[in-house]
């Protein structure tokens, strides 16, 4: 698929270039980047200039993890990334899991949730996702509030999800149906009866 770019009120979500490996790598020297998310630690201009030239642009080629930069619209100031990947398992059709990190000194805006409500329209319009996810390692409050508060449903805790520095951790995860923004989806959707 082609790189696309998203706008919202305050932010413009788009792929990252080679402009932005500056405060890319700037921003993954905060320590709660890589402690949460599979950023490299310690991050280097190298890592930066590689995931923006190669590792993005491959995820866009091939329809597999579609990859923004999202920056304030007056600014140009680069507040996080947010990633999209499709969930390639048959028994999962039309699922995606969202992610996303957000820079130190932009956190508590809202900008990271404005950004995956943007997300997750252009996900289930663009995409045909019935489905979209969202993991983070249990006790990370930021991550859950931010899901939260861009609609998503907690669902629980999966025991030992995260393989994350050589040991296993449990995740919080939680889900967002077209539904849950007024959207339409492809397949109806048939709650279990007793769920309240």
């Amino acid at each position: 698929m082609e790189p696309t770019s998203l706008t919202t009120e305050r932010l413009l979500l788009r792929p990252f270039t080679a402009r932005d490996a500056a405060a890319l790598h700037a921003a993954c020297q905060d320590p709660d980047i890589p402690r949460y998310t599979s950023v490299p630690s310690p991050y280097t201009p190298e890592d930066a200039r590689s995931f923006i030239g190669d590792t993005c642009p491959a995820g866009w080629r091939d329809d597999s993890v579609y990859t923004w930069g999202v920056f304030t619209r007056e600014e140009g100031r680069l507040t996080g990334s947010m990633s999209l990947a499709r969930i390639p398992q048959p028994s999962r059709e039309h699922q995606a899991e969202l992610g996303y990190w957000t820079a130190k000194e932009q956190r508590g805006r809202g900008y990271t949730a404005e950004a995956a409500r943007e997300v997750a329209r252009w996900a289930f319009g663009r995409l045909g996702v019935e489905r979209l996810e969202w993991y983070a390692e249990a006790g990370n409050e930021g991550s859950r509030a931010v899901a939260l508060k861009a609609g998503f449903t907690m669902e629980g805790t999966l025991r030992s999800k995260i393989a994350h520095a050589g040991t296993r951790r449990d995740a919080w995860v939680g889900s967002l149906l077209p539904s849950d923004l007024g959207l339409p989806s492809a397949a109806p959707y048939l709650p279990f009866p007793g769920r309240g």
